[in-house]
């Protein structure tokens, strides 16, 4: 099994090569071993869009030479690039760029393709994955789960493991019982110590368990990423946080970045998601998020 750098490198890689060979999802879950619905759950993670309409956009572009560069028959290139039908052709390509293939070639429009997505070395972490950031509004939500006072020695992964093994399930009133919520406040740098509660979102705090401890996240403009790593994820340890952190690091320092107009708010508060339906026995993904502020 591919590491999940390796592997959505290759992912994209086969659909550029084998867009005149017709690939689509079927095509590309047998080959990595993977059902089709899992494939196009972490294609949509990780990519931020479904994988066939990504395979299809790419097509619609790479038959943009043929059509622009040659005298082909429009029918003929349709077939080349895998549809069954010209007009199947003709009714995608104006979905896609707003015009029809014939027109096109008359009036010289120029339109606006969708590239081939690509992994950079700030994507890697390790053999896993790290994307971001993203800018993004975050409503207020609540949370029911249990209050530590911890340190950077401290294992939130056992943390965490006790509370979704054998503290959540007391919790009634959740919203999704398969998404767990972990949110740090309040981070002191001079003594390592923080407040972390391991959590589940709940509509409102009608029934707190008793020894449970309430919390809410107000609305607010964040900064998303999103994490890919080969392991289940209840093992996300002290290491693969402590690489997520360097990473984030690294990437608000750089001067290209969706955050160039924002100041991370990590030290105040931050959160972590993790969708535990997505799991497949194979790779964990998880959502960070912490707000940012706009410089002056």
């Amino acid at each position: 099994m591919l590491k999940p750098y390796n592997l959505l490198e290759n992912l994209l890689l086969d659909i550029e090569n084998g867009i005149k060979n017709n690939i689509n999802v079927s095509v590309l879950s047998k080959k990595f071993g993977f059902s089709e619905g899992h494939l196009r759950r972490l294609f949509s993670f990780a990519f931020k869009q479904a994988i066939a309409a990504y395979i299809r956009s790419r097509t619609l572009a790479a038959s943009l030479n043929d059509l622009l560069e040659t005298d082909t028959n429009i029918v003929e290139i349709a077939d080349e690039y895998g549809f069954d039908y010209e007009q199947s052709y003709i009714r995608a390509f104006k979905r896609e760029f707003g015009i029809t293939p014939g027109d096109l070639r008359k009036t010289g429009k120029i339109i606006k393709i969708k590239p081939p997505l690509h992994l950079f070395d700030e994507n890697k972490l390790g053999d896993n994955v790290f994307f971001g950031p993203d800018i993004v509004m975050v409503p207020q939500f609540h949370v029911i789960g249990k209050y530590h006072k911890v340190s950077l020695s401290d294992s939130r992964n056992v943390i965490a493991k006790q509370f979704w093994n054998n503290e959540r399930m007391h919790i009634k009133s959740t919203i999704d019982p398969q998404v767990f919520i972990g949110i740090t406040r309040n981070f002191d740098r001079k003594t390592g110590m923080s407040e972390y509660i391991p959590s589940v979102q709940v509509k409102d705090f009608k029934n707190i368990p008793q020894g449970f401890y309430k919390d809410t996240f107000e609305t607010s403009l964040c900064a998303k990423f999103r994490y890919i790593g080969q392991h289940h994820y209840s093992d996300i340890d002290r290491n693969a946080v402590g690489s997520m952190y360097s990473a984030i690091n690294v990437i608000n320092k750089s001067s290209y970045n969706n955050l160039v107009k924002y100041t991370l708010l990590i030290d105040k508060v931050c959160f972590e998601k993790i969708d535990t339906k997505l799991y497949d026995g194979t790779f964990c993904q998880m959502e960070w998020y912490t707000p940012v502020s706009e410089m002056p």
